[in-house]
């Protein structure tokens, strides 16, 4: 079952999206995720299996440049994730097609998202999901 979660499902949402952006504490994913759903340019989505939350994905409206695109505003995959041990069950592509739904509906006429350059199983999943690759790049950082 897909569910379309909102503020009362943020404990969720923030604990499997830890797992995803390990680099951030359950707190800040639930801090950021509220301000998200209250600008209602976005949408979360949770897949249970058997009444477990099992994963989640997280789509947008974008209005800036999206690379590749040519209309505006475009539905963009901002994260996708499914707990390891119920991957290969096409649960990541029914979140794919929820949000990709949700962007219909919201008058998107295409649909994007981005990854690392070097996770492979994202890549994978993208090109098997019908996504076109649009570019490559390498972004550079530097302290003044």
């Amino acid at each position: 079952m897909i569910k379309k979660a909102g503020i009362s499902e943020l404990e969720m949402i923030a604990g499997l999206a830890v797992l995803l952006w390990k680099e951030h504490t359950i707190q800040e994913l639930k801090d950021e995720f509220l301000e998200i759903i209250l600008q209602e340019k976005a949408q979360f989505f949770l897949k249970y299996d058997q009444n477990v939350p099992v994963g989640f994905a997280q789509c947008q409206l974008r209005y800036d440049y999206v690379e590749g695109t040519e209309t505006s505003p475009v539905g963009y995959l901002e994260g996708i994730f499914v707990q390891e041990e119920y991957r290969h069950k096409g649960y990541a592509r029914e979140l794919l097609s929820a949000c990709e739904q949700w962007a219909r509906n919201k008058g998107c006429q295409e649909f994007a998202s981005d990854c690392e350059i070097g996770n492979d199983s994202s890549i994978h999943f993208h090109t098997a999901a019908g996504f076109t690759e649009a570019n490559r790049i390498v972004c550079f950082t530097k302290k003044l």
